[in-house]
């Protein structure tokens, strides 16, 4: 325990009242959507509100550090643009549920109806990375960029944590949100080294649409994804991993992309 003399009391007081919230028996309330951001309680209610199944789809940019190492400010603020803002606007029209920016990161996260969707919203944006990012970046920079992006599903208790809007300040408290989707996938796309999507073997197997699963008529069809071993690697709470390594075909990716986002509406 912490003793008078070992803090200032102008911070222990704060650890001491953090303790009482903790001795209170919190609880939850089940929701079936991701709700929206005014709907989810602050840590004053302690309650904390659990989604069943929520999709997170990790994006997070490749040699981001040596990027913004190498390079000044100015450059460094136009990739770091052009990198989230793409992912954030993407997977809004995708209809994600909540987005957020995580360094050079963003995940965003789908309600369990929009396995097809989630999936589709994580395709198109390595598109992009691949047809149009990567490139500009490279040619300005000389650094080898990309992304690494990781999709799990799992259950997600979230409540706001941190301190009251006021009118000088509203952003020091954010939504929190516990469980494994979200750290799950993002363990999965630091996996990623060439642009791969890294998929847990559990959203693997929600997918239906054979043209999410089978390459496309350019070609015989084949399977588009590989397992991955993951029996050995103490980070993940699953065995296996699938991973995609295509992206949108240059003649059929539109068509594509329409009838496999059109499977979640069955």
């Amino acid at each position: 325990m912490i003793t008078q003399k070992q803090l200032p009391s102008r911070y222990k007081e704060i650890i001491d009242l953090q303790i009482e919230k903790f001795q209170k028996n919190y609880f939850t309330k089940q929701m079936s959507k991701i709700p929206s951001v005014e709907n989810i309680p602050t840590e004053q209610s302690v309650r904390w509100l659990q989604i069943p199944d929520v999709i997170c789809v990790f994006v997070d940019m490749k040699n981001s550090t040596k990027l913004s190492a190498s390079h000044n400010a100015k450059t460094t603020a136009k990739i770091y643009t052009l990198f989230t803002g793409t992912a954030v606007r993407l997977f809004k029209k995708f209809g994600a549920s909540y987005i957020d920016i995580k360094g050079d990161g963003v995940f965003a996260l789908f309600n369990s109806d929009q396995v097809h969707i989630a999936l589709s919203a994580a395709i198109t944006f390595k598109t992009f990375v691949k047809e149009e990012f990567s490139t500009k970046v490279t040619n300005r920079t000389k650094v080898d960029t990309g992304v690494h992006i990781g999709i799990h599903q799992a259950t997600l208790l979230v409540s706001k944590i941190g301190l009251k809007r006021n009118r000088n300040r509203d952003d020091m408290h954010n939504e929190v949100w516990a469980g494994k989707a979200v750290n799950m996938a993002a363990k999965l796309s630091s996996l990623s080294k060439n642009d791969e999507i890294y998929v847990s073997n559990y959203f693997y197997k929600k997918i239906k649409s054979k043209k999410a699963l089978y390459s496309c008529e350019c070609s015989e069809p084949v399977l588009l994804w590989k397992e991955f071993d993951l029996s050995t690697d103490t980070r993940f709470s699953f065995d296996k991993a699938n991973v995609l390594g295509t992206l949108w075909c240059k003649i059929h990716g539109a068509e594509y992309l329409e009838e496999i986002i059109n499977e979640d509406k069955r």
